[in-house]
């Protein structure tokens, strides 16, 4: 029977893969900047996976995902800034350091206050030299994500709107005055600019009504694919097809996906 797999020989077999003279061809020639895209498409399978409830499938995705830490820790131990220990090493560190009611004397009466106390640890660990309550908020996050960490900075100081109600009332105005863009003609500058405002505020409803934007689009994504494939199977059984008819019986169609789906027959 085989030994069990170590973190020791993940990073044995990732220290070979970038081997200039043993690795591989396409794990030598990566670098920081070519391996965070896969990193970020790992980090989603991992949520789809969650999404899906298949935990067969997270176990591997977890492992894929690791894998990318171990990449990134191998190239920056080639340039000796930093290898994988001191990667566990630093968020072990931060983690005790930011549960003092676990592994020191402090004391959190719920789940609630700890978050508060959370985020005040957050900013005082902050670089200073930014004196901004929205310092250190990476620019690479996608921006569904930077967006709402945006807006939880600015509610840190009461710059918020106190509930889901007045959020609505803005997006109302967003939208009208997207509408006005359209209806007008407005160049592609200022339809993307609207365009954009009403993202931020459908992103700020999500806060408000604790809802992960993320989570919601891939719920409404596979919605979407659930009716649109059962329309394609209605139309395939009698030997048509969705390009052969019109708006109107596709409309029909799409509300007997919807009947269906709602019925649970989908």
């Amino acid at each position: 029977m085989a030994s069990p797999s170590t973190i020791e020989q993940l990073l044995a077999i990732m220290a070979r893969l970038r081997d200039p003279e043993r690795g591989c061809p396409w794990d030598i020639e990566q670098d920081f900047a070519s391996i965070a895209p896969y990193t970020i498409e790992e980090a989603y399978e991992v949520a789809d996976a969650i999404q899906r409830g298949a935990l067969d499938d997270l176990r591997d995705e977890l492992g894929d995902l690791l894998l990318q830490v171990v990449f990134h820790a191998q190239m920056a131990s080639e340039q000796q800034a930093f290898d994988f220990s001191d990667v566990v090493a630093s968020i072990c560190d931060k983690m005790v350091r930011r549960h003092p009611h676990v592994f020191g004397d402090a004391v959190v009466k719920d789940a609630a206050a700890q978050t508060v106390a959370w985020e005040a640890l957050k900013r005082a660990e902050r670089d200073h030299t930014d004196p901004s309550v929205l310092a250190d908020i990476p620019g690479g996050l996608p921006e569904w994500i930077r967006a709402r960490k945006l807006q939880k900075r600015a509610a840190s100081v009461g710059f918020d709107w106190p509930d889901a109600e007045q959020v609505l009332a803005k997006l109302d105005e967003e939208l009208g005055e997207l509408r006005h863009e359209i209806a007008t003609e407005a160049p592609r500058e200022r339809l993307q600019d609207e365009f954009g405002d009403v993202l931020f505020v459908m992103c700020n409803l999500a806060r408000k009504l604790d809802i992960d934007p993320g989570s919601a689009l891939r719920g409404a994504n596979a919605k979407f694919e659930r009716r649109f494939r059962h329309m394609e199977s209605l139309v395939a059984s009698k030997g048509e097809s969705l390009q052969a008819l019109s708006l109107e019986q596709q409309d029909l169609l799409w509300s007997a996906a919807r009947q269906a789906d709602h019925q649970g027959e989908l």
